[in-house]
């Protein structure tokens, strides 16, 4: 609960950062996938070092010093829980500052110059697919509930769009007159599924009716073994768990990070606009979106968080499907997660929220980033061999290579830590792979 507030505060803060200075997109700041790999990666290589730390050993002659495994808790082990979170963070921190110099110095625009149809088809729909290991991880906890939420959003997005309720009507921008109705089941097509879902299985709860199926390895994350004894009211501060480590491997990993995010945001904001069909996003555009996404991750690493800010897939998708692209809700939104950041008890409340519900939301929103990459073969002749082949290669090798070192990463070895665990971060990242393959096939096959 501490964790996710603070990460809550800092993403609340990006939020209203990046709606009113950055690319002013109605879009919500979260921690993606593209910050979780390379930290899952570099946690993994902290843990596999052996805990070490010097201790007077009752038995050596002389009572020397010698070193050895100590299990004492006045022992700071660099392989512990602590030390791990704060190269985490050392790392979160690395890539806002990469991130804004990125913005800073028209890196991000540049390169979104030259990203056309067979960049921006292929980055999409990876962008979409990434995330359906998770998916299917969440929904595996109750398959029934997962099935209910999809299938409640589509009916309601797009079955039941067009039908309106006489009874909900806006006010227009300038004065008394109203429109007679709006779509009402369409622009609440996530939220309405999402509370009706949860109301159900705290039913089925309060009944005692088994509706999850869990394992060992996710019993921990289940609602029924959450306990609420975090404050009511905690400000979050700078430095409060310690500063955040710099260290070769944190320089690595904190690179490793800022490509891949830079690449989701950018992929992100051109999705954002297509799906509300706007105007294209200058270029200054997206340089001030990323400076200010380095600014919140810059902050959500003096915070101790694992995870930076960056812009989510999943509500862009949700403005997709609920065509309500207003800035002020995502600013509401914005107020809402810093309100849960200075309260730790109020943000375990959402961990309460059923994995099975998660799983249907990504289900959902993400499809429609795979398909909105799939449209942009429109612009492109794709029954051209070269187009074929950028296209299919980049999106096999997307595929392939993160699965190749996540069964046998000891392949990897160069000889130095810091580059192993860059090349690694990068290469499990399918978002880098798919981006940096076609950008570089497409700007070097002619045709």
């Amino acid at each position: 609960s501490e964790l996710l507030a603070r990460s809550l505060f800092a993403c609340g803060i990006s939020t209203v950062l990046q709606t009113t200075l950055g690319s002013r997109l109605p879009l919500v700041q979260i921690p993606s996938f593209e910050y979780l790999v390379p930290a899952m990666v570099l946690s993994s290589h902290l843990t596999s070092l052996t805990p070490m730390c010097t201790c007077n050993t009752s038995g050596h002659p002389s009572g020397t010093a010698v070193a050895s495994v100590c299990h004492a808790p006045h022992c700071t082990v660099t392989g512990s829980w602590a030390a791990s979170l704060q190269e985490v963070s050392g790392a979160v921190l690395v890539s806002g500052l990469i991130q804004l110099v990125l913005g800073v110095s028209g890196v991000c625009g540049w390169a979104a110059r030259h990203c056309g149809p067979m960049v921006l088809a292929p980055s999409l729909s990876i962008i979409g697919l990434s995330a359906y290991k998770e998916a299917a991880f969440f929904c595996s906890t109750s398959w029934g509930v997962a099935l209910l939420l999809m299938f409640l959003a589509v009916t309601f997005s797009h079955h039941l769009g067009s039908c309106r309720l006489p009874f909900c009507a806006l006010p227009q921008a300038r004065g008394c007159s109203t429109e007679s109705s709006v779509p009402t089941l369409r622009t609440f097509s996530i939220l309405l599924p999402f509370a009706g879902v949860c109301i159900i299985c705290a039913i089925l709860s309060q009944l005692h009716i088994p509706w999850e199926s869990l394992d060992p390895t996710m019993s921990r994350l289940s609602w029924a073994n959450s306990t609420f004894h975090a404050p009511w009211v905690r400000l979050p501060y700078a430095g409060e768990w310690g500063w955040p480590l710099l260290t070769a491997r944190t320089l690595a990993v904190g690179t490793a990070m800022a490509i891949g995010c830079s690449m989701n945001s950018v992929g992100c904001y051109v999705l954002c606009g297509r799906l509300l069909r706007a105007p294209v996003l200058p270029l200054h555009a997206c340089n001030r979106g990323l400076c200010m996404e380095g600014l919140g991750s810059i902050l959500a690493g003096l915070l101790g968080t694992p995870g930076g800010t960056a812009a989510s897939i999943a509500n862009a998708c949700t403005t997709g499907l609920t065509q309500a692209g207003s800035r002020l809700s995502v600013q509401v939104s914005a107020v809402a997660c810093v309100v849960l950041g200075m309260s730790p008890r109020l943000a375990e409340l959402l961990t309460r929220i059923p994995l099975a519900v998660h799983g249907g939301v990504l289900c959902v929103t993400y499809a429609v980033a795979v398909g909105t990459g799939i449209s942009y073969f429109q612009y492109a002749d794709i029954d051209s061999g070269r187009n074929i082949f950028i296209v299919g290669f980049a999106m096999f090798m997307a595929l392939l290579v993160p699965r190749w070192f996540s069964i046998a990463p000891a392949h990897l070895a160069t000889g130095w830590v810091p580059l192993d665990l860059l090349f690694l971060s990068l290469l499990m990242v399918p978002v880098f792979l798919t981006g940096f393959l076609s950008f570089f096939l497409e700007n070097t096959v002619s045709g």
